[in-house]
């Protein structure tokens, strides 16, 4: 009898993938709102489509809402298994500013809204809980701030419990303790297992909540993938020595170093080409017999970041 072997090949698990977007174009008649894009989102993950105002983010949450037609491209929801009507069902967004009826309650909006959406009203309560307005849920929207109107729309995208909750430009217009609010609800919806991608023109905003982002400047893509991978960043030293030429003369000759740079007040700023601790760096210092009074290590934010990026790219 004939022998088959067979070799047991190790399989990564297949991350589902929530949206596929493949070179999606948007035209308003002479002017390309989108132009070429392409990205996926996988669940589990909160994006951020970031760019200036004008740059296509809107225009491409609408098309993926079907609430905007596309020139070109194609898009899919959900491993590309299910029909966009059929896939919406499981979406909740807000993409433009809350729109509830100014004479009726919290409670009362909601309940009008399950019946919109045809699901059980049983988790209004819960949702308000969620976003903290619970004990608000008797008062008519018209007492709301702008915060709270912004907090209970969010509660009404999350009746249905959607596995993506899509946000655009969430906290525009708040002030700093409805920004923080709108942040630290964004986080708890995500730490529950509900993917976000919210539109922002905000870096901090981007940096703060999102794990992934993908860049956008006049419609076209310039980035996409995890937020702390953006421009493979390996950080930068900030240092100090009573002997500022011999570590000028070091950092500058040493190719783990990109760029060297001083700030006249004897502070030099050296950028990472490759990963290196503090503890490695001060140790080859001082067997040069380069004392160090001062060693901070940091990481490039998300502007440094974006604006090399958007300088490099896209002039």
């Amino acid at each position: 009898m004939r022998q088959v072997s067979i070799n047991l090949l190790k399989i990564s698990p297949i991350l589902e993938k929530i949206l596929t977007v493949n070179n999606l174009t948007k035209k308003f008649g002479y002017l390309t709102a989108v132009k070429d894009l392409s990205f996926s989102i996988e669940k589990g993950n909160v994006y951020g489509i970031l760019g200036p105002n004008g740059s296509g983010k809107s225009t491409t949450l609408g098309i993926v809402l079907n609430v905007v037609n596309r020139s070109s491209g194609e898009f899919s929801w959900f491993n590309g298994n299910t029909s966009t009507h059929e896939a919406l069902k499981k979406v909740g967004a807000i993409i433009e500013r809350p729109n509830f009826y100014p004479y009726m309650t919290a409670i009362q909006n909601l309940k009008l809204v399950c019946k919109i959406k045809e699901v059980s009203d049983d988790k209004i309560e819960e949702k308000l809980a969620l976003v903290g307005l619970l004990d608000r849920k008797n008062s008519k929207f018209r007492t709301y701030s702008l915060g709270m109107k912004q907090r209970l729309a969010i509660a009404s995208a999350l009746l249905n419990d959607p596995e993506i909750l899509i946000l655009d430009e969430p906290t525009n217009g708040l002030d700093p303790q409805g920004i923080h609010q709108i942040r630290e609800i964004i986080k708890k919806v995500a730490s529950q297992g509900t993917t976000i991608l919210l539109a922002s023109h905000l870096l901090d905003e981007v940096e703060k909540v999102c794990s992934h982002v993908v860049i956008l400047r006049k419609g076209q893509k310039l980035y996409s993938g995890r937020v702390d991978g953006l421009m493979a960043s390996h950080g930068f030293f900030e240092l100090k020595s009573g002997n500022t030429d011999s570590l000028l003369a070091f950092l500058k000759s040493n190719p783990s170093f990109s760029k060297v740079t001083t700030n006249g007040n004897g502070l030099i700023t050296a950028f990472l080409s490759e990963e290196m601790n503090s503890e490695v760096l001060n140790r080859t210092l001082m067997e040069k017999g380069i004392v160090l009074s001062h060693l901070v290590k940091r990481k490039e934010s998300l502007e440094e970041q974006f604006l090399a990026l958007t300088k490099n790219e896209a002039k």
